[in-house]
């Protein structure tokens, strides 16, 4: 299978050209830090936000 460049070099594959989903500000903007009961997930723009919790969970469930 072949595909073809267009005369700007361009390829002409549609699947060529993929983009990332955007991710919400809250989630680019998230940071870490350690402590003895585990790791602190919080957000850096609002460092007084917080959320505790005694179960483990996904982030990808949580964003």
């Amino acid at each position: 299978m072949s595909h073809h460049a267009s005369p700007d070099g361009q390829s002409d594959r549609a699947d060529d050209i993929r983009s990332e989903p955007a991710l919400p500000d809250a989630v680019q903007t998230t940071e870490t830090y350690e402590t003895d009961e585990g790791t602190v997930f919080y957000d850096a723009q609002h460092p007084l936000a917080w959320i505790q919790t005694d179960t483990t969970l996904e982030l990808q469930d949580a964003a």
